[in-house]
């Protein structure tokens, strides 16, 4: 035998899953113990008391009741009427009943001492195994088989019933899930950050209430930049381009010991917003759990239908039975009266058992309803929203919203505090209060640093905002924010007066109203690095003050066909635009910026850039870069840039330069950079363009210059580096203001006297060439401050080389071989006032 409690542990469910129980799941666990216990205690019941008692029928005749048999005598008169036995009677207690009937024959000696009267009744011819025989045969015959299983139907049924109602519970595919939900939940219900999220939220509605009641007028004005600019001095039709710069509200002030969160508390908080993130992704995209749970319910309701029909039908317990056995050629007995002694007890507990299955039906009645009432793979947190400031909670859906219609059902305060965790404002809130707490002051100032431009620089990378404490470095000159994923400028901004240099690296950055002002009056310097032309802020465009915006990003928006850049006519003072992105052609509003831009880069990825036309309006541009644009030849835009002095077209496939005679009406041009073409030829018009002082014609494919090319009377700087030139002509010694000449990775194998005319000569460079010999007459230039000569076949270096005064070791590039040939003194001059090795050249 087991006992009720070991029973009872088939109905335990952990006491974690409560929160998953509604009431009627509760009731009818309750209701499936009882029934239980029914069950157990008829089956106990009937294993140790069930049984039948018969008699032969009183209508059989005196013959048939007294029949003479084969072998014995008949009864003599007053035979006793032997007693039935019980059934289930053992060993022991037959031969004792079989003793007392013994001592009550006629002819004893107790009989003789005290004779007895005559007994009444019909009399029998049967002994005492006949009765047991024929209580047998009747109890299996006669007794219907629902007083016999019906102990044993009650336990299989709510055995069932028990396990529909936690079936979900224990099922491979929503277990684990329903496991790590409640784990989520629990610890989302006790977590720090929840109430202290939710007593911030009391402190602001306390401090809202009271700014109602005492008038809010009396307080600062807080404007909204969700229209346009409210300064005088902006055109009141400039539309804000959807910026919302708006300052948040007012938090009212919250004791220290709740301010600051324990960096335990802080660390196992952030985790719960992942777990709970990567939870709804796992769990929203499936309705599983909510079929499962329907199914069960709807199983538990057509089981209740089955039973209540079958045992209103079917099941008949009763007390008196008449019982035929073929046994009468052993008893004469043919018909016999039985009474079952457990009848009156198995049919009150038919009744308690049909009452509790109707209840239990009514309970899975009105589960099913509340299941189909509404739907319930739909979960709104409006009324959290509502009652907190966290109004970004996203409502959910599938077998997420399921868990937490079911939680409703035990406490809906866990659902609310568990909401916390979905909040994006809320894990904002957690991140910097943590980043505050660990960028302080004093980190900050010790990785601020000095750049190239000896600017006070500071770098922050990946972090996840903007520290507080940055507003306190009045003195930083350059602020570079890269990877942070909340940047939030606020009004104490404005203390970083010398700050005019901002960098927003892949960081979608918002900006209060105060903060907002600010930058638009004092920053100069912007570079924004984004993917896609939707992540760069709004605020950008309004930055009046700017002089330099450099933009780095997927500008070419393919679903609209068209460039995403916004309105550029407020940045009035922007002289110079960088665009580095995959343009196919110029953005339009990039004219608007014509009158007073000067300088104009557009830097491409590959991307063919065919659309030019709109450079001809920007009449301004002093300097112009198109890189890596994959042009083919000279745009003819470009000539109508009157004022433009210099032209960069790098890195391109342009094969040719015949075009390059339409630079003689640009008058001002003075730099020209074709370098990291494919050219193969040098036109002679280009002799025409008498204004050029700069010419880089380097990393092509060049193999001669012409004549013409020495005509320029102003050219000061020649790079035909990395080409496959062979020969130097002598024209070269006309260029009598050429300061730089950089002919080296070519094929020279001699230089040409004219060559060491250039006596304004400072910077020559001849590396890797196929040079023997340096003229003597290198000597001649006198301010050569730079000399290359690596990579050649020279044996020797000529000694004028000490003729050149400001030639230094560290300006000299030879091998070391070659300058140990230099006599002493030539060595002792070049390497004056110079500490520096030349191994480290």
């Amino acid at each position: 035998m087991f006992t009720l409690t070991e029973v009872a542990s088939l109905n335990d469910i952990q006491p974690t899953y409560r929160i998953l129980k509604p009431w009627w799941d509760v009731f009818m666990d309750y209701l499936g113990l009882v029934m239980l216990m029914l069950a157990i205690f008829a089956m106990t019941m009937q294993i140790t008391k069930d049984h039948v008692a018969c008699l032969p029928c009183p209508e059989e005749t005196e013959a048939n009741l007294y029949p003479t048999q084969k072998g014995s005598s008949p009864r003599p008169t007053g035979a006793p009427v032997i007693p039935t036995i019980p059934s289930g009677t053992t060993a022991q207690s037959n031969k004792a009943i079989t003793g007392i009937l013994t001592s009550h024959q006629p002819g004893t000696a107790e009989q003789k001492t005290d004779p007895q009267p005559e007994p009444r009744g019909v009399k029998t011819n049967l002994d005492f195994q006949q009765y047991v025989f024929i209580n047998q045969m009747c109890y299996h015959d006669a007794l219907p088989w629902s007083s016999k299983y019906f102990p044993y139907l009650t336990l299989i049924h709510t055995l069932i019933l028990m396990v529909s109602s936690n079936f979900w519970f224990k099922y491979p595919k929503t277990s684990s899930k329903i496991e790590h939900f409640v784990s989520i939940l629990g610890r989302c219900f006790e977590s720090p950050w929840t109430t202290k999220a939710l007593s911030e939220t009391a402190c602001e509605d306390s401090e809202e209430n009271k700014q109602r009641l005492t008038g809010s007028s009396s307080g600062p004005k807080q404007v909204s930049l969700e229209g346009k600019d409210e300064s005088p001095d902006t055109n009141p039709s400039t539309p804000m381009l959807g910026v919302k710069v708006s300052a948040d509200k007012p938090i009212a002030e919250v004791p220290s010991s709740m301010t600051i969160l324990d960096k335990k508390d802080g660390e196992q908080a952030k985790a719960l917003f992942e777990k709970v993130r990567k939870f709804r992704a796992h769990v929203e995209d499936s309705d599983f759990i909510y079929r499962l749970y329907v199914a069960q319910t709807s199983v538990k309701t057509v089981k209740f239908i089955l039973i209540l029909s079958y045992t209103s039908t079917l099941v008949r317990i009763e007390f008196k039975h008449y019982c035929e056995p073929d046994i009468e050629q052993l008893t004469g007995y043919k018909k016999f009266y039985c009474t079952h002694n457990m009848a009156f007890m198995l049919h009150k507990l038919l009744f308690t058992y049909i009452v509790l299955i109707i209840i239990y039906g009514m309970t899975c009645l009105y589960s099913l309803f509340w299941v189909f009432r509404r739907p319930l793979k739909e979960y709104s947190f409006e009324k959290v929203r509502e009652e907190s400031s966290f109004s970004d909670i996203p409502d959910v859906k599938n077998d997420f919203a399921f868990l937490l219609h079911m939680v409703d059902q035990y406490d809906q305060l866990y659902s609310k505090r568990f909401g916390i965790f979905l909040s994006e404002v809320s894990e904002n809130k957690l991140r910097e209060i943590s980043l505050n707490h660990e960028w302080t002051f004093e980190k900050l100032k010790q990785h601020v640093t000095r750049n190239a431009h000896d600017q006070q620089e500071l770098h922050l990378f990946m972090l996840s905002g903007l520290p507080n404490a940055v507003f306190d470095l009045t003195d930083l000159e350059v602020l570079k924010l890269e990877l942070i994923p909340e940047v939030r400028f606020s009004a104490k901004v404005s203390q970083m007066t010398s700050m005019q240099e901002l960098h927003l690296c892949h960081c979608p950055a918002k900006v209060e109203q105060t903060g907002f002002a600010f930058l638009r009056d004092h920053l100069r310097r912007l570079h924004v690095k984004f993917t896609d032309v939707a992540e760069i802020p709004p605020w950008v465009y309004l930055l009046r003050s700017l002089r330099e915006l450099y933009l780095m990003g997927n500008l070419n928006s393919e679903n609209n066909k068209m460039i995403g850049l916004e309105s550029m006519r407020d940045l009035r003072h922007l002289k110079t635009l960088c665009l580095k992105s995959n343009l196919t052609k110029m953005p339009t509003n990039i004219t608007e910026l014509s009158p007073h831009l000067l300088r104009l880069m557009v830097h491409n990825d590959g991307t063919k850039l065919l659309v030019l036309n709109s450079l001809k309006k920007m009449t301004s541009l002093i300097e112009l870069e198109l890189h890596n644009c994959e042009l083919e030849r000279i745009p003819h835009a470009i000539f109508s840039l009157t004022n433009l002095q210099e032209l960069d077209l790098k890195s391109n496939n342009i094969r040719t330069i015949e075009e390059i005679i339409s630079f003689q009406h640009l008058r001002r041009l003075t730099c020209l950079k074709l370098w990291h073409n494919k050219i193969i030829t040098i036109p002679a018009s280009i002799g025409h363009v008498k204004s050029l002082e700069s010419l880089h014609l380097s990393h092509n494919k060049l193999e001669s210059l012409p004549s013409a090319l020495f005509t320029l009377p102003k050219l000061r700087h020649l790079d035909v580096a990395h080409n496959s030139i062979t020969v130097l002509p002598p024209d070269v010694g006309l260029l009598n203001n050429l300061q730089h000449l950089a002919i080296n990775s070519n094929k020279v194998e001699a230089l040409p006297k004219p060559l060491f005319r250039c006596t304004k000569l400072k910077v020559l460079c001849l590396g890797h060439n196929a040079l023997t010999s340096l003229p003597e007459t290198v000597g001649q230039l006198v301010q050569l401050t730079q000399l290359e000569l690596r990579g050649n076949c020279l044996d020797r270096l000529p000694v004028q080389l000490g003729s050149c005064r400001l030639l230094r070791k560290n300006g000299l590039i030879v091998e070391d071989h070659l300058f140990d040939t230099l006599p002493v003194e030539v060595k002792e001059s070049i390497s004056r006032e110079t500490n520096v090795s030349f191994s480290g050249l």
